[in-house]
């Protein structure tokens, strides 16, 4: 068993091209013993989005904090706490903050994915939406 405090985990900024104000916490993850799944958290500025992208794994969401969306393709979905969000393999996707304070959520990964680099496709801005 592991035990440990959300704030005991570094926020890193996420890197991958067409993140704007977004960082990221591994809570739990394979090298923690975790045999199957790695929980983040991520955390979006006010005006801040996660790149538009894909991968060939689902992950699963949960809104902690804060109003955002998610674009599911050329779709936004209005986010709030308590709201789950299932995102399918190969589907295209971005997270928004939209309002004033932090926008907070957990997002499940296979550990599997956890190595993998996630594409953008060609026909995604890495700017965000505006």
């Amino acid at each position: 068993m592991k035990i440990q405090n959300l704030h005991d985990v570094t926020a890193r900024p996420v890197t991958m091209e067409g993140a704007f104000r977004c960082t990221v916490r591994w809570l739990l993850s394979a090298a923690d013993g975790a045999p199957n799944f790695a929980m983040r958290q991520f955390e979006i500025e006010p005006g801040g989005y996660t790149p538009r992208h894909h991968h060939p794994y689902e992950h699963e969401v949960f809104v902690l904090e804060g109003e955002g969306e998610v674009w599911q393709g050329d779709t936004a979905h209005r986010l709030k706490p308590g709201d789950v969000v299932l995102v399918a393999p190969d589907e295209v996707h971005q997270f928004r903050n939209t309002g004033n304070g932090p926008f907070k959520f957990l997002c499940l990964i296979p550990n599997s994915a956890a190595a993998g680099q996630p594409a953008t496709p060609a026909e995604c801005s890495v700017v965000g939406r505006s």
